[in-house]
C-alpha cells in the first residue's frame, strides 16, 4: 500500500463541496477519501457512515502501525485520519 497524503488539494476539494464548512473533514478509508462530519462516533456507526461492512474490522493507521478498533469503542474524528478495513480474523464459526 502506498503512502497516503492529505494536503491542500483535499482541503480545496472539500471546501468547494461544502462551502468552507468547518464541520466536515476528510478521512481516508481503504485508500479512498471520505468526507465526514467532525464529531465523536461509535466505531460501528462510523463504519456505516464511511461504507465499511458491519461484519468487517476497522483499523486506524497511526504512525504506520495498524491499531484495531472495537465496534463499541468511541473515536473523535478531527480530520486526516487513515483507516483500513478487512475481514475479521480468527475465531471459528
Amino acid at each position: 500500500m502506498g503512502q497516503i497524503e492529505l494536503g491542500q488539494g483535499a482541503e480545496q476539494e472539500h471546501g468547494a463541496q461544502h462551502g468552507e464548512d468547518k464541520h466536515f473533514v476528510v478521512v481516508i478509508v481503504d485508500e479512498q477519501r471520505k468526507t465526514v462530519k467532525r464529531d465523536k462516533y461509535i466505531i460501528a456507526e462510523f463504519k456505516a457512515v464511511v461504507g465499511v461492512p458491519a461484519d468487517y474490522e476497522l483499523d486506524q493507521v497511526v504512525g504506520g502501525v495498524f491499531e484495531p478498533l472495537a465496534d463499541n469503542a468511541v473515536i473523535h474524528i478531527k480530520g486526516e485520519e487513515v483507516f483500513v478495513s478487512h475481514v475479521r480474523r480468527g475465531g471459528s464459526s
